[in-house]
């Protein structure tokens, strides 16, 4: 039990690399020990004539380094060796704070591409999103570099800056000058948010939570969030993970259990047949049952996918948005015992009703692709009374113009308020409209409910209000 306490389940490192094109896979013929012993001293022969014969100054760790990433490379994108500082960084990460831009990249057929930015960073101000690819970094190629490479140049003290050039699809590259931040990581932040035509005596609010990674603290804030929304009295949630690459498989447990009161969350499993962990969820909704909208996009991958497939296998939970990642495999740090490490797949993770995701993601119950509204009527017309010849003048209009004119210059010099940003946002309205849909309906369902327990005769209510009187 001890030693599960101590192990890191790691399900998306901040630095992954994209799965290849799914192949059949072929029976493994393992090797003998004698062949074994004979394959690594080919490796030592091939080190040694490296190093002797290559043309500058052979860098021997460097090479070894190498050698041991693509060892661990071989066996899947999400395998590593981590050399002291990678392990340093990594581990500074984990702990929710490091410097950089606070983007979430992986190698992609040579290319850099973003799985997603992290909110309040300097790569999310940019505008950079899930899916564009890097193709430079302060006008060098990166198709040249290794992706630590390339993770390492984006790094450097914070107040630098760095210029990077971003390809989105079906735009022409840009390039953006981003200045380095230390990068602290709130992983949730809630709201209360009042839906636009509720009843102003009793009005209608919704509990919306943003959690944009799985750290050590995602569940106590969690906690925080959903104590601090109950006292403001929501009629249901909005759970969004949408661009959330992961974290911790035991914070993403922890955020599933705080929406259930009993079942299974995930289980995961090993290379052994019998090698099964099952995660259940303890007795205990901590939103009682209220409706819950959970949205998710294609940058919502690993621990994501746990929460949403939890929720959603379980029936307490709405699914809305596009199709997800599709990350379903456990990584495990093992320390080398010198400062460094190698970072190992050792299982797949399966939702409740067995699915594995790895490779598909979650399938939306709702699919509400990202849109743009767009106003199909102006505000004013260009055809009414005020177009006829010698119509007659408005005392006011006058006024009314200068007012216009001012407040469009008013607009113009302030920012989106969060309403305004809220309604820009095709994918949180509709989830927003559901979770009021779903409340409504339960509403209906109890009166049905209460209508039938006191489905009694006249004489009968009569005699229950003399009954009362006495």
């Amino acid at each position: 039990m001890l030693k599960k306490l101590f192990i890191l389940f790691f399900l998306a490192m901040p630095i992954t690399v994209m799965a290849a094109n799914t192949k059949k896979q072929e029976p493994v013929e393992h090797l003998t020990d004698e062949q074994i012993y004979e394959q690594l001293k080919k490796l030592a022969l091939v080190f040694e004539t490296a190093r002797d014969n290559f043309v500058e100054e052979a860098d021997e760790k460097k090479m070894l380094e190498a050698a041991m990433n693509g060892m661990l490379g071989a066996l899947d994108p999400h395998s590593s060796y981590l050399s002291a500082d990678d392990f340093q960084e990594f581990n500074d990460k984990s702990h929710g704070e490091f410097g950089g831009l606070g983007i979430q990249v992986s190698s992609d057929r040579g290319a850099i591409r973003v799985i997603s930015p992290i909110d309040d960073t300097p790569a999310a101000r940019a505008g950079i999103k899930a899916g564009d690819y890097i193709t430079h970094i302060d006008g060098e190629q990166v198709f040249d570099m290794t992706l630590n490479q390339a993770v390492k140049k984006m790094k450097g003290r914070p107040g630098t800056k760095v210029k990077l050039t971003v390809l989105s699809d079906g735009q022409e590259p840009r390039t953006l000058t981003l200045k380095r931040d230390v990068i602290k990581v709130k992983s949730v932040k809630f709201e209360d948010k009042q839906i636009a035509d509720s009843n102003e005596d009793s009005p209608e609010k919704i509990g919306y939570i943003r959690i944009s990674d799985f750290g050590a603290t995602t569940a106590k804030e969690l906690k925080e969030a959903i104590e601090s929304l109950e006292k403001k009295s929501v009629v249901g949630y909005v759970l969004d993970v949408r661009n959330n690459p992961g974290g911790y498989l035991v914070a993403a447990i922890d955020v599933a259990d705080a929406f259930l009161d009993g079942g299974e969350i995930v289980s995961t499993r090993g290379k052994e047949k019998t090698d099964i962990e099952r995660s259940m969820a303890k007795s205990g909704d901590m939103t009682n049952g209220k409706p819950i909208v959970v949205l998710i996009n294609h940058g919502s991958a690993s621990a994501s996918e746990i929460v949403a497939g939890a929720l959603q296998d379980n029936g307490r939970a709405l699914v809305m948005g596009s199709q997800s990642f599709g990350k379903g495999s456990v990584q495990q740090q093992k320390p080398l015992g010198d400062g460094t490490a190698i970072h190992i797949t050792i299982a797949r993770y399966y939702t409740p009703s067995g699915r594995s995701i790895q490779n598909e993601g979650i399938t939306p119950d709702v699919e509400v692709l990202q849109s743009k509204l767009e106003v199909l009527e102006k505000k004013e017309s260009t055809y009414s009374e005020a177009s006829f010849k010698n119509s007659l003048k408005n005392d006011a209009s006058k006024k009314k113009s200068d007012k216009k004119k001012s407040d469009d210059d008013d607009d113009k010099e302030q920012e989106l308020t969060d309403e305004e940003k809220d309604a820009l946002d095709y994918q949180l309205q509709r989830a927003m409209d559901m979770v009021r849909a779903m409340y409504k309906l339960n509403l209906h369902a109890k009166k049905d409910t209460s209508g039938e327990n006191t489905d009694v005769s006249d004489d009968e209510q009569d005699s229950g209000k003399k009954s009362d009187k006495k």
